[in-house]
């Protein structure tokens, strides 16, 4: 329960004041003949990097708050869209790229953080973003992707295959169209080789929704912990 409040309290006095930067990373087509951009902001100056991949509903000015506690907490930030990202006729993002540039966009990420030194590298992926982060880990060689968070997600096509530690994430009673999450998500859980951990929390929120619920700050509680970690 200690270690619950001290991560509380060090995340909320450092929530204010982090700059973000701009950046442009290059990824490779599928053709291989030439390359694309992807956005990202970059905030804080640690030597462990996370990336922070978005859901299907969402970009990565959404996860501002988040960016700014984890570089509080000594972490370079970067979170990215993605190539397929576009904007609705109502103005709200949507995530339309396909599966596998989504993963190629996080393995690019991944690159570029290590370009700028980290000594580690975590990634963080909500619904969608998940898909993207595991099926990234489970291509890339072992090493490249030291620690992966799925919020709401199954951690993409390959369980099995995911390296380093695994934390998932999923409220309770969170559905969609086919159903309540938990059971498939429970199921990659256990398909994903150790150390690895499933935290089940109140609720029905999805995925990024969970940081505008009152579970919201155990779940950055839990995040924390588990990146901090030795």
């Amino acid at each position: 329960m200690k270690m619950h409040v001290l991560a509380l309290t060090i995340a909320m006095v450092t929530v204010q004041g982090w700059a973000q930067k701009h950046v442009v990373i290059e990824v490779s087509a599928a053709n291989h003949a030439k390359t694309e951009p992807i956005q990202a902001d970059l905030y804080g100056s640690g030597m462990r990097g996370v990336i922070l991949a978005h859901g299907g509903r969402f970009n990565k000015e959404s996860w501002k708050k988040q960016a700014e506690i984890l570089a509080g907490n000594g972490f370079t930030v970067l979170a990215i869209n993605y190539r397929g990202d576009t904007v609705n006729s109502d103005g709200t993002p949507s995530a339309r790229g396909s599966d596998e540039d989504n993963a190629a966009d996080v393995m690019a990420a991944a690159a570029y953080l290590r370009t700028l030194g980290m000594k580690a590298v975590f990634a963080i992926g909500g619904s969608l973003g998940g898909d993207a982060v595991g099926n990234a880990d489970a291509n890339l060689p072992a090493g490249s992707i030291d620690r992966v968070v799925f919020l709401g997600s199954e951690g993409g096509d390959a369980p099995e295959k995911l390296r380093g530690r695994k934390l998932f994430v999923v409220a309770r009673d969170d559905s969609n169209g086919s159903g309540p999450r938990l059971p498939g998500i429970s199921k990659h859980y256990e398909r994903a080789p150790r150390p690895k951990e499933l935290v089940v929390l109140d609720g029905s929120a999805h995925a990024q929704y969970l940081f505008d619920t009152d579970q919201g700050p155990r779940l950055m509680n839990e995040i924390l912990q588990f990146l901090l970690a030795k």
